[in-house]
């Protein structure tokens, strides 16, 4: 919301300069956000001065030239060169003395400089209204009738006001700050200022008689409707104040009339809209919720259709304005206008906010009719804008100032007690100062006890119906700065350590997952008997549906696989084949014993991997995927849950050809594999797909958000590397696991870089390229601490895995 500061100083008289101003709402809530100077005319005139000429002389090199003397007040006289026909000696004139720049009405800036014209040294320039950005006209220079002293700046003489924009974060409670007025509001409870409205005491109605008749038949979406005729207005250009007023505060200038109600609505907040009067039809307006299907031609040129719950005003054959949103086309005030209809009324939030998201409409009027409007406002406001309309467009009021307002809305009763003020404030405040807080903010009084008070809240603050929103308000106003901390902090209760949250970690592996290439799926729990069977389940340990929809669907599964195994083979049908695609997902069972039946279920991440690693490239060369990509992007997901101490082994089961499980205190929390050629050709996929599934819910139970750090050592590391042949049985980790326990000081790191098998290694051999890396975080290792460290190493790889060292 944009707030002219110039518009707020002739509300209430605050002696704070805008910036001080923008921290004074801010500390009351209205969270100022920007604050920008905005100049009348672009320069704001700045380096230009009232000066006399003193004396002019045809220029002696140029005919169309003439050297003057100026004096601008300085004690010494400027020599300028004008090329003005209509510059003389006395004149008063407008100087642009050296350094200024000017901003003309048409084509761009320019500063002045000090020069030579034709051979004469000029110190400034003589300028016309169209050199300066104030009019059209190049005729001649300016030549003012003024008595003010050589010197005074122009925008002085022109009485340009510099005016700055305050942009207010708005919050949506706070509809009653919607406003220039409503701001002051704040300003006058903390600054204990009064604030001067325009006076209306001067409104009385004409003699003209009225054409129009009104008739309100939905008084719930409007309760308060008011209306005035005016007659033999005339539309003109809006004169300067209000212009500047609308441009502050970044609305387009239209006409007197339009200006008006832009006026009315951004000063006091309250919307209202003018209409053409001789464009109402029958001569009668009608307030109403039109039928389903009725159409209307708004403002914007667009044609829209009402659904029966929007309410509009309504001419005697059919809508001519969307109430509180939008006016109509055809009934808008244009240049021929002579006859209005002003309208200012209250409407129900509720009715307007419906009509405005229906329609996708926001307009400055919905924004304060949705969230609520003063109903004691349209009287004054409808006035205000009535004697406006006379001071600047002139014709004749009519006999009858319309009001309908049959329900009167009444304050609102809020209770509160005085020790809960002092326990939400944190301190105790004087019974007195808090009266004289709630009374600057318009909430008075209607009883009081010891205990409390009996408060009456004006409709206008929609956002003050409980105790704890009247201690709100007291707090914003008394100032948060103004609560001192107690000398003593202390807490009634002993932190616990933080617990896991199972959204945000699924939403942190999903977040790595999306990161590495993988796509989340959502399948059916519910699969056919065959696949549940495939992997070995009895059917008497299935979870039957008692009643499915078909047999193809009758019992829940028990593995994510074939679930993913369809979407995979949906997508490969369609030419979509390099594919990485993980789904959270619960799995089913029952296990049938002495005891009975007992049912089981649990979340799994399940992930698959098919086609190519990595997308097809002109710098990189496709390469299939492998049961090591996989492994990969199973091990970051482990790795992300914090899961240390993991160990594998060999994996046999029904799913896979092969595969490895992960173990944590020798239960199983993870496997992957190589996905049985059976599986695939059962699901329809011709290609091969590397699966891998995570016990989510044990692997939550094991996550810990602890994090350790380490100082980063000071001293070098030390690398080291051994070829190792082996039996084809024996794995990397064998080796990683042997080295750890073996060296647990200096080991820091063990990664294999290569892996060959070959004849020339004997049958049942391969070889594998391993790197060591040895670190002291004390010292500086030296040779003989590095060899003894790898030969240790070496015995116990010959030693307990039968290791060949290739030297």
């Amino acid at each position: 919301m944009l707030i002219s500061y110039n518009a707020l100083k002739s509300l209430i008289d605050f002696p704070q300069n805008p910036e001080e101003l923008s921290a004074l709402l801010t500390s009351t809530g209205l969270e100022v956000e920007g604050l920008n100077e905005v100049l009348p005319v672009p320069g704001g005139l700045a380096g230009l001065v009232i000066g006399e000429v003193k004396t002019c002389e045809p220029h002696p090199n140029a005919d169309k030239l003439k050297c003057t003397t100026v004096d601008v007040g300085g004690g010494e006289l400027l020599s300028i060169v004008c090329g003005a026909p209509n510059v003389a000696a006395g004149q008063k004139v407008i100087v642009a003395t050296v350094g200024t720049t000017l901003y003309p009405t048409e084509g761009d800036s320019f500063q002045i400089k000090k020069s030579k014209i034709r051979g004469e040294v000029s110190e400034g320039m003589i300028c016309a209204e169209d050199e300066i950005g104030l009019g059209q006209s190049h005729a001649g220079i300016m030549v003012l009738d003024t008595n003010k002293p050589n010197g005074t700046p122009a925008a002085d003489y022109f009485n340009l006001k510099t005016d700055y924009c305050i942009e207010i974060g708005l919050t949506p409670n706070r509809a009653d700050a919607a406003s220039h007025f409503g701001v002051a509001r704040d300003i006058r409870a903390i600054t204990n200022k009064g604030i001067t409205l325009p006076a209306v005491d001067s409104f009385s109605t004409g003699t003209a008689e009225n054409t129009i008749k009104l008739k309100v038949e939905n008084t719930e979406a409007c309760p308060r409707f008011c209306g005035l005729e005016i007659r033999g207005v005339v539309v003109k250009e809006s004169p300067q104040w209000l212009k500047d007023f609308l441009g502050t505060i970044g609305v387009n200038s239209i006409n007197n009339l339009v200006d008006i109600s832009n006026y009315i609505c951004h000063y006091l907040g309250q919307p209202m809209h003018i209409f053409d009067a001789d464009k109402i039809r029958g001569q009668e307006i009608i307030v109403k919720a039109p039928q389903k299907g009725t159409k209307i031609k708004t403002l914007d040129g667009l044609e829209r259709e009402l659904n029966g719950n929007d309410l509009a005003i309504c001419d005697a054959e059919g809508p001519i304005g969307i109430a509180g949103v939008f006016g109509g086309e055809d009934s808008g005030v244009t240049e021929e206008t002579t006859n209005v209809f002003l309208e200012v009324a209250y409407f129900n939030p509720d009715w307007v906010r419906g009509t405005a998201t229906r329609h996708s409409l926001k307009t400055d009027a919905s924004f304060r009719y949705e969230r609520g409007t003063d109903p004691n406002m349209p009287p004054y406001a409808i006035k205000s804008a009535a004697l406006l309309v006379k001071e600047l467009a002139g014709g004749e009021f009519c006999k009858e100032l319309f009001e309908n307002y049959p329900v009167e809305i009444k304050n609102q009763e809020v209770k509160v007690k005085f020790k809960n003020i002092d326990r939400l404030l944190g301190k105790q405040l004087p019974k007195g100062l808090i009266i004289d807080i709630l009374q600057k903010l318009d909430i008075s009084v209607e009883a009081q006890t010891e205990e409390g008070l009996t408060l009456s809240v004006p409709p206008y603050r929609v956002d003050v119906t409980r105790e704890a929103d009247v201690v709100e308000e007291i707090l914003r106003i008394y100032g948060f700065d103004n609560i001192e901390l107690s000398e003593n902090l202390s807490s009634d209760y002993l932190s616990d350590f933080p617990k896991v949250e199972p959204d945000l970690q699924r939403l942190k592996v999903s977040e790595l997952l999306a990161g590495n290439g993988f796509f989340e799926v959502q399948n059916l729990s519910i699969v056919k008997p065959s696949q549940n069977a495939v992997l070995g389940d009895a059917e008497e340990t299935q979870v039957k549906l008692l009643n499915p929809l078909t047999e193809d669907l009758s019992v829940m599964r028990n593995s994510l696989l074939f679930s993913g195994l369809q979407t995979l083979a949906y997508n490969i049908n369609r030419r979509s084949k390099d594919l990485k695609i993980y789904e959270f997902g619960r799995v089913y069972g029952k296990k049938v014993n002495e005891n009975g039946t007992k049912y089981f279920d649990k979340q799994v991440l399940g992930l698959w991997i098919t086609g190519n690693a990595e997308a097809e490239s002109w710098q990189v060369k496709s390469t299939k995927a492998t049961f090591f990509d996989l492994k990969n992007a199973l091990t970051k997901v482990l790795a992300g849950m914090k899961l240390n101490g993991l160990t594998t082994d060999e994996a046999v089961e029904a799913r896979f050809e092969y595969g490895i499980n992960y173990k944590l205190n020798n239960k199983i929390i993870a496997v992957a594999g190589k996905v049985k050629s059976s599986h695939l050709k059962y699901s329809g996929v011709k290609q091969d797909v590397f699966y891998a599934e995570v016990d989510w819910e044990y692997a939550l139970k094991k996550y810990t958000p602890e994090v350790s750090f380490v100082e980063i050592p000071k001293f070098p590391a030390v690398r080291r590397d051994l070829s190792l042949v082996l039996n084809k049985e024996v794995g990397f980790d064998q080796i990683k696991n042997v080295a750890e326990q073996t060296e647990r000081k200096l080991l820091t790191g063990v990664n294999v870089f290569d892996i060959y098998e070959g004849e020339n290694l004997g049958a049942g051999k391969k070889s594998y390229s391993v790197s060591f890396t040895l670190q002291d975080p004390n010292k500086t290792l030296n040779d003989k601490a590095i060899d003894k460290t790898m030969s240790r190493l070496i015995q116990v790889f010959e030693s307990d895995l039968g290791a060949e060292i290739r030297r």
